[in-house]
């Protein structure tokens, strides 16, 4: 058994119904949709067409909200529908960015992830989801894929249907017959602005007059438009999903990167050293907890039920990244402490090898664990890259160098490491370079992906990453250290590595999935 849908767009007419009931069924609030309808223009005046597209959660066959999902809230049933229990969600949003049709949503009244479930209850008991039932023209069809017999399997055997995104390897049970790519496929089409009537008239201006000129308006807009492309979006429905992880994802990456960062330049000094001063790891050591401890502390700040964040731990779903990162960093913070308290009493243990060595590996494992948690978030592009696990190592290392040789300015039993920290924070700045070199001056898998880098590089994000991240994160910080100023170069620096951190996680959010 596998229920699935199919939306026959030559008979769809754009009535909202299908929305309508699924709101009255479900009671879902305003501003979210678990089912909407998009509207596409095409061509130019008289030869014009509206193409209609019915959106929803796709029932994907290897849906990836249900592998990020860190305690199994969203899930896939027997029966082939991806459902989820809002009393295990944590509010984490991992689903919306795995999601590549912008399907799920926060429900703003529970805090937890909503999204179209195939009316489960409904079906439990015989009957089909409300969408299909209202339909005037059945455009919508729902039933069992897999059973011969039933009406939607034999429209899949009688007619071409196409699916959103199937590079993404999903295998969606949402089938379009005459689908329209042009909607179908995000950023294929163009948003226009504004439209007739959508703005109220200035007071005391010529209502009459202010409609010409508003028309006029329109005509050159539309007119402009078709001079670009032969497909304008003009309604898409509520999509209050972009960017829904914002400055606390950025923040946990930058203090993560200092407390991993930290373990991997400390770790091999004292594995390297007979006998390393027990007061240089101190402080070095407490740092590490102390950023380990922010990173914890945004992880936890922005879920939407944040005292249900032990769920991770005790309703664990394994083959989520965000868990395994819980525990890596859980083991981690467990270590530093171990070697803190061997720092302060160093006859604990007679070798301390073993577990600085464990630590090493763990600090490593906190560094790059993140790229595994964002390759899961399929439905951004950009994250797709198989050079984030370098690039979070390389941050990691620009990052803890720099925090101890500021520590060290303050620390006095510390500037013994400044050479060290000096060559290291050097070379890591240069293997940063080359990072973003290979990142952003290469040819990308996707065409998203090409368009999220083109909005560091040229876009509206250039500005900062070139002045910011390049030039003064950079550039700026390798000059100070052949000049010796290490304070001033780890500064900028640090300062050039957060800026990064928010400029990647806002890219990769800002290409629209719907």
């Amino acid at each position: 058994m596998n229920y699935g849908f199919v939306i026959d767009n030559r008979k769809c007419i754009g009535c909202h119904a299908c929305t309508v009931a699924c709101k009255a069924e479900h009671d879902t609030p305003i501003g979210v949709n678990r089912t909407w309808v998009k509207y596409v223009e095409k061509g130019a005046f008289p030869n014009t067409s509206r193409e209609f597209s019915v959106m929803r959660c796709n029932h994907c066959a290897d849906a990836p909200c249900t592998t990020i999902c860190p305690t199994t809230a969203l899930y896939t049933r027997n029966d082939g529908i991806v459902d989820f229990d809002n009393r295990r969600c944590i509010g984490c949003k991992a689903c919306i960015q795995a999601c590549p049709y912008d399907a799920i949503h926060i429900d703003p009244d529970s805090g937890t992830a909503a999204k179209c479930n195939y009316c489960a209850h409904r079906v439990e008991v015989g009957l089909e989801p409300p969408c299909v039932n209202v339909c005037p023209t059945e455009a919508i069809i729902s039933g069992d894929i897999e059973d011969a017999t039933s009406k939607i399997s034999n429209l899949l055997a009688l007619h071409p249907v196409q699916v959103r995104k199937p590079e993404k390897g999903t295998t969606p049970n949402l089938y379009y017959i005459n689908g329209d790519m042009d909607s179908l496929t995000p950023r294929s089409d163009e948003s226009q602005s504004d439209y007739m009537w959508s703005n109220q008239a200035p007071e005391g201006v010529d209502l009459e007059s202010w409609r010409v000129s508003s028309e006029r308006h329109a005509q050159e807009q539309v007119s402009e438009t078709n001079d670009r492309t032969q497909a304008r979006k003009v309604y898409g429905g509520p999509q209050p999903h972009r960017g829904s992880w914002g400055k606390s994802v950025s923040a946990y990456l930058f203090t993560k990167s200092i407390a991993a960062g930290i373990g991997l330049i400390i770790a091999p000094m004292i594995l390297l050293t007979q006998s390393f001063p027990a007061a240089i790891a101190l402080p070095a050591w407490i740092l590490a907890l102390v950023f380990l401890a922010l990173t914890n502390f945004f992880l936890v700040y922005k879920l939407e039920r944040p005292e249900r964040f032990i769920y991770v731990l005790t309703k664990p779903q394994w083959s989520s990244w965000l868990v395994r990162g819980a525990y890596i960093m859980l083991l981690y913070g467990l270590l530093l402490l171990f070697v803190l308290a061997y720092s302060l009493f160093p006859s604990l243990l007679k070798e301390p090898s073993v577990p600085v060595g464990l630590l090493m590996l763990l600090a490593f494992g906190t560094a790059v664990y993140s790229a595994f948690l964002f390759g899961q978030a399929k439905g951004r592009d950009l994250w797709q890259t198989p050079l984030l696990p370098l690039h979070l190592l390389v941050h990691a290392i620009v990052a803890g160098a720099g925090a101890l040789i500021l520590l060290s300015e303050f620390m006095t039993n510390l500037q013994v490491l400044i050479p060290i920290l000096e060559r290291t924070l050097a070379a890591g700045l240069a293997a940063s370079i080359l990072t973003l070199g290979a990142e952003f001056l290469s040819q990308h898998q996707t065409v998203n992906a090409d368009k999220a880098v083109k909005l560091i590089t040229v876009g509206p994000f250039r500005n900062r990453f070139w002045l910011i991240v390049f030039v003064l994160g950079h550039l700026f910080p390798a000059i100070l250290l052949t000049f010796q100023f290490p304070a001033m170069a780890a500064m900028l620096a640090l300062i050039g590595s957060a800026v990064f951190e928010d400029l990647f996680v806002e890219a990769g959010q800002a290409i629209p999935l719907a």
